[in-house]
């Protein structure tokens, strides 16, 4: 009887078909949501004044609106004006100052120092009246033009600005009810609303203050007019509070806590004799 045939069955292995290229375009997605869920976090824990420069930096990439943008240079936080870069403030308004038609009416009226508060900007009255008429809280054509000028430029800093009103000691004459006090407190007034107008930030101003005659500016002459003035304090930034204590409060201070670490010494002198006898 013949043998049966032998047959072989040969089983050819193949690669499927072709899947393509889609998976890479949903693992490219799946990346890139990531990637933006850890940027929002990181943003959520970041400082205020980072969060102001990536928002006005995406408004503004130019850097020239009202909020940082990209004319601030390095990390976010670098752009804060503290004690050592405070001058580079004070040189830059000076030079923006140079552009009013006016100036030299008006340099003689504007000093600006660095102090322990921050930079100082004084706005000084003459005897005719530089920023204000005399007795009057409303700014003249001068004033406005300096203090729109400033607040453009003060609006770019993420720093607190105080703005106080001082006057000489010479009595106010308009009103009975109306006294230097309450002058004082206008014109500071008047300047913030300006200057919120043109430039600063809303939440940027932290004290505004009217001190009528009592810290003059010349105390050998009570009546000089340079004691009639507007001052614009740009504060340093703090880690502990946002607002710097004013150099008078740092003096007393400091003249307390003298005056009651004597008074503990020598309680302490004294109870140590006690214990002697």
């Amino acid at each position: 009887m013949p043998k049966p045939p032998i047959i072989i069955i040969r089983k050819k292995s193949g690669h499927g078909g072709h899947h393509g290229g889609a998976w890479k375009v949903a693992y490219a997605d799946f990346v890139t949501a990531m990637m933006a869920l850890f940027i929002v976090l990181w943003l959520m824990n970041s400082s205020k004044q980072i969060q102001e420069a990536i928002s006005g930096y995406f408004k503004d990439p130019s850097g020239t609106a009202k909020k940082v943008g990209s004319n601030v240079a390095g990390s976010g936080e670098n752009f804060q004006l503290t004690k050592q870069n405070m001058a580079k403030l004070k040189e830059q308004l000076q030079k923006s100052i140079r552009s009013i038609n006016d100036l030299d009416k008006l340099k003689k009226n504007i000093e600006m120092t660095v102090t322990a508060e921050g930079l100082r900007i004084e706005l000084l009255e003459s005897e005719g009246g530089t920023f204000f008429d005399s007795g009057s809280a409303v700014l003249n054509n001068s004033g406005q033009e300096l203090l729109t000028l400033l607040a453009a430029e003060l609006g770019k800093v993420p720093n607190h600005i105080s703005i106080e009103g001082h006057t000489d000691a010479k009595p106010y004459t308009g009103k009975s009810s109306y006294s230097n006090w309450e002058l004082s407190a206008d014109r500071a007034n008047a300047a913030r609303r300006l200057m919120q107008q043109s430039g600063l930030r809303g939440d940027q101003v932290s004290q505004v203050r009217g001190f009528a005659d009592q810290r003059l500016r010349n105390l050998k002459d009570p009546l000089d007019p340079a004691n009639r003035r507007v001052s614009i304090i740009v504060q340093y930034i703090s880690n502990n509070t946002d607002e710097a204590e004013s150099p008078e409060e740092d003096a007393k201070e400091t003249g307390e806590g003298k005056r009651s670490a004597a008074g503990a010494k020598a309680e302490s002198e004294t109870t140590g004799k006690k214990d002697e006898k």
